[in-house]
């Protein structure tokens, strides 16, 4: 199981954001997530939102530290990319293919 973390540079809401992904599944991605005690809530879309003071406990959990540009081409390349205005899908459903 191999997970990925972007450093925290996206801001919103008063802080700093980082992207928690998965090349592999949603499910992987979900459980880790569940196991560091992450709400469901922080998913978006195709990954989780971290605040920057939890990225160190996602990168001691396991995750790997790696670009935003290199989480946006893990997601493309596993086919879990779900783009804004794309046609929803349920948390954890696989996207169709076209």
């Amino acid at each position: 199981m191999t997970l990925y973390i972007d450093p925290p540079t996206w801001p919103g809401h008063g802080r700093l954001w980082s992207h928690l992904v998965s090349d592999a599944s949603y499910a992987e991605l979900h459980a880790f997530a569940e196991a560091l005690g992450v709400p469901r809530r922080a998913f978006e879309r195709d990954h989780y939102d971290l605040p920057a003071h939890r990225y160190t406990d996602a990168v001691s959990a396991g995750a790997l530290e790696v670009s935003s540009r290199e989480v946006v081409r893990l997601l493309h390349g596993a086919g879990l990319r779900r783009r804004k205005g794309a046609a929803r899908t349920a948390p954890g459903a696989q996207p169709r293919s076209s």
